[in-house]
């Protein structure tokens, strides 16, 4: 018996998680450290990799000294990361400016000079769309994406670009402090648009290097997500309180790891996730594309699996909304007579559940109002980083519980939609795996099954779910798994929620609104915004 360190590396903090190889993988403990995300005036949002790597030490240090476990009993150590950031490091393993944050949307004019001449779709050129997808089944369409950041840092930093040794994504920064090796797993390389997966190929694509003016020295070895990168440095080692030596594995993006640990493994299992951010999922054995409704199949943690993906920026981050400005600033909340603003993670569960319960107060429907959910732009099912929040249909009769309800089915709305989008290239399943902080309030996953008429299962370690998967991976790399088809059956399911027909009706109804707020504002939030 051994243990694994999963390391959850989220948009403003890292979750540090201690698991037991024991019949699969088992939940000891967690720690967590927060760093800064940097909102700029011109769209920018950026992080620290000093930041990171020292919430990386401060939790594995933390969960060591409360477990009180031998270091060199942990076999090895995994990364369920945020994706498509870019981090770009010289040949010591500097990074020559702060991380790009997959929020980051200042590329829209690079974008627009490099997309190509003549006809358009979803932002490319028709000769340039079509070779991406042929070659990789989806595209640059976003401004978001990594390639046009790269494009941007080349284009506006030319100094610091002439120090770029190579392009990573956040965990593969974190590999490579943890290594000193350059690699990125081959769902990152994906979330690039660089990467070619046609049948027999799996490898960087020179053409589309050269079609978007990508170095392709800049491009790393790329590994499977279950393979071990690399052994822990003395320095590493050091610094985290391990041994060195300890055997360090590929992970996955959290777009990828979330399924594993939710269990959908095979094709046609479908899950949502809501976290910061928030997306549905669903397994396909084909690589699919909806360009219009910009979803794509990603790669999979196994090869030949893809996810059939569709996210949206801002989810459980509206909840947090509503916590800091709707409840805190408000009515001034107070758990033991403790400020909950400055509360720890057991007293936020805690509000988290005291909003929940307050929404129970308000009926299906939250009396006609509907909140939109884009409170950072948008990208699925339309790309519009001027897209925003609002409230629509407040009248005299509203109070804040009907507010903090519609923030919910807002959400919940959107999720449908992205669903129903999905269900147009592929079958997305019956029952879905609902995962995530979202997951943890029963009143949410009851409005999810309401809102989107499907069957809602929840898992055990809901809130640390890519965290399991990351441990999964390394057990199957350390041979305590048999292999990825097999994680599913580790995985267990603690709750289920069916969809109340009576809450059919004034759902619908709500839905086909909240679809229409954004065609019938797109003009006036490019106006405002």
């Amino acid at each position: 018996m051994g243990y694994v360190i999963s390391y959850d590396v989220g948009t403003t903090g890292i979750k540090t998680c201690l698991f037991r190889l024991e019949s699969g993988v088992d939940f000891v403990a967690g720690a967590y450290a927060g760093y800064g995300l940097y909102i700029l005036e011109n769209g920018g949002a950026e992080q620290d990799t000093e930041e990171w790597w020292n919430a990386m030490c401060v939790t594995t240090k933390e969960i060591i000294k409360k477990t009180g476990i031998d270091p060199g009993e942990v076999k090895g150590i995994s990364f369920c990361s945020q994706m498509q950031g870019l981090v770009l490091v010289d040949k010591e393993g500097n990074a020559v400016r702060r991380p790009m944050s997959y929020m980051d949307q200042r590329a829209e004019a690079t974008m627009a000079a490099h997309s190509g001449k003549g006809i358009k779709v979803a932002g490319l050129s028709l000769p340039k769309l079509i070779k991406s997808l042929r070659i990789t089944t989806a595209a640059p369409t976003s401004v978001k994406d990594p390639l046009w950041k790269y494009k941007w840092v080349e284009e506006n930093e030319p100094e610091l670009f002439k120090k770029v040794y190579k392009w990573l994504d956040v965990k593969e920064y974190l590999i490579l402090r943890s290594t000193g090796r350059f690699v990125m797993t081959k769902d990152s390389a994906y979330a690039t648009f660089l990467y070619d997966t046609r049948k027999n190929k799996w490898e960087w694509s020179d053409s589309l290097c050269r079609t978007f003016g990508i170095n392709r020295d800049h491009l790393p070895k790329v590994i499977d997500c279950h393979e071990e990168a690399g052994k822990m440095t003395k320095k590493a080692a050091e610094d985290l309180g391990l041994a060195e030596g300890t055997a360090v594995f590929g992970g996955g993006g959290d777009a990828t790891l979330i399924g594993v640990g939710a269990g959908c493994i095979k094709p046609g299992e479908t899950h949502i996730y809501s976290g910061t951010s928030g997306w549905v999922s669903t397994v396909t054995d084909r690589q699919v594309v909806d360009v219009v409704s910009m979803i794509a199949a990603t790669v999979g943690a196994k090869k030949g699996i893809f996810n059939y993906f569709a996210e949206m920026e801002t989810a459980g981050k509206c909840f947090e909304w509503v916590k800091e400005h709707l409840a805190l600033d408000e009515i001034g909340i107070y758990l033991n007579k403790q400020d909950v603003a400055e509360c720890s993670e057991s007293l936020y569960i805690s509000l988290y559940d005291y909003l929940s319960d307050t929404v129970k107060k308000a009926l299906p429907g939250s009396g006609g109002v509907i909140f939109t959910p884009w409170l950072h732009g948008n990208r699925c099912p339309f790309e519009d980083s001027n897209a925003a929040g609002m409230f629509f249909n407040i009248k005299l009769e509203t109070g804040k519980t009907e507010l903090i309800r519609s923030v919910l089915e807002g959400i919940c709305y959107h999720l449908r939609w992205m669903l129903e989008c999905e269900d147009k290239k592929v079958k997305t399943s019956d029952t879905i795996r609902f995962v995530g902080g979202g997951a943890l309030s029963a009143v949410t996953c009851q409005i999810l099954a309401d809102i989107t008429g499907r069957r809602i299962e929840t898992v055990a370690d809901s809130q640390d779910v890519g965290a399991v998967g990351a441990a999964m991976l390394s057990a199957v790399g350390l041979g305590e798994i048999a292999g990825v088809d097999e994680i599913g059956n580790y995985v267990k399911v603690n709750g289920l929620y069916e969809p109340n027909p009576e809450n059919r009706g004034v759902y619908d109804k709500g839905y086909e609104v909240f679809k229409k707020l954004y065609y019938s504002n797109k003009k006036l939030f490019g106006a405002m915004n």
